[in-house]
């Protein structure tokens, strides 16, 4: 029975993750499993080897304080792997832990797969260098990233991306009754995330709405007590999550995957992210892409707007949401832009993204 170790470093990694394990438990069930993981992965049977929350990080600012813990628990990632000598190491995401994890697996003889491509097309993209000779395959998630990586000499596989698999699309409003128009916000799952967006995302809420706040596993006490004075309500589960999302009129939303999620359920929304200023400035100097928001890159145009960094302030948002709330013709022209978005992310074959990533695994191991 072969051992396949899985490192996911956040909640969305986690998401990913626990698919991918019952994609594999599904087509070669004599596999096990051990990692790091979190709450999805642990109903999947993985215990995680420490909580992820410690590795949730974002920006450099906030990365700092924790290099002395980080480095510890790398420390703990390798003996486990020396210890477990798995098959296979699967990295999903966060990059700046698992790619770390895997030059270690490498050094140990490990073959290493990454779920999940780092986007360094979209900044710093003399980085791809860095994993030549560190992971054997990448496991892409949208189309346009195999010919990047490849052109460095990394094999690629496009498997599609598993938000097409979530729950999103199938929430019902009926089982979500709300007094009014709904507002879902989703300000992320890192602690630096609810630092920066909680204040501006409350202080930006239209009147008269009803705001609707999803819940990270890891940030859920956080992001209560900092919203405690809103009268929002909360949603955790997915199941609950999509019915909220059929239910609300828009959605004020952090850039990433959680924009692609409100594409999937039909949610109008904008898209707002700021990280601390002395890693914005990097970033704008090694920007290589016109748009932040994955709806927009698949789109090739602003499906929805994004207010970046000193453009993510109250009032700014209050204006862009309200004719969203209204729900006029610019949430339908939302609506029309996320189909030609979401029909470029299906795998070349078909079926679901994450049946594509497990028999991608499969054959690595054999």
């Amino acid at each position: 029975m072969s051992l396949v170790w899985i490192a996911a470093g956040e909640a969305s990694g986690d998401i990913l993750a626990a698919r991918l394990v019952a994609a594999l438990r599904t087509l070669a069930p004599g596999l096990r499993f051990a990692g790091i993981g979190g709450e999805r992965m642990a109903e999947q049977g993985v215990e995680s080897l420490f909580p992820i929350r410690e590795l949730a990080l974002m920006g450099l600012v906030e990365v700092l304080p924790q290099l002395r813990n980080l480095a510890r628990r790398m420390g703990e990632a390798e003996d486990a792997l020396r210890r477990d000598r798995p098959a296979l190491l699967v990295t999903v995401d966060n990059p700046g832990f698992t790619l770390r994890l895997a030059r270690r697996a490498k050094a140990l003889g490990i073959p290493v797969v990454h779920y999940v491509a780092p986007q360094v097309w979209a900044w710093r993209p003399g980085r791809v260098r860095r994993m030549v000779g560190v992971v054997d395959r990448i496991l892409a998630l949208l189309p346009f990233e195999a010919p990047f990586f490849e052109q460095s000499g990394i094999p690629v596989e496009f498997v599609g991306h598993p938000i097409l698999e979530s729950e999103a699309a199938g929430g019902d409003a009926a089982r979500f009754p709300l007094d009014g128009p709904g507002l879902l916000v989703m300000p992320g799952s890192r602690r630096g995330e609810l630092r920066r967006h909680l204040p501006v995302f409350g202080a930006a809420l239209p009147p008269g709405v009803t705001p609707v706040v999803a819940l990270a596993g890891t940030v859920e006490e956080e992001v209560r007590a900092e919203t405690a004075s809103w009268g929002a309500r909360y949603v955790r589960a997915p199941a609950e999550k999509a019915d909220a999302m059929a239910a609300c009129r828009a959605g004020l939303i952090k850039s990433g995957t959680s924009s692609l999620e409100a594409a999937v359920a039909g949610l109008p929304h904008v898209v707002a992210y700021r990280v601390n200023p002395v890693t914005a400035a990097i970033v704008r100097r090694l920007m290589r892409v016109r748009h932040a928001s994955l709806v927009n890159l698949l789109a090739e145009e602003e499906v929805v707007p994004e207010f970046l960094q000193e453009r993510c302030e109250p009032r700014l948002l209050r204006a862009a949401l309200q004719p969203l709330i209204d729900d006029g013709a610019e949430a339908e022209r939302q609506r029309r832009g996320f189909h030609r978005a979401l029909e470029k992310l299906a795998p070349p074959g078909g079926g679901a993204p994450s049946a594509a990533a497990a028999e991608a695994v499969l054959r690595m191991l054999s």
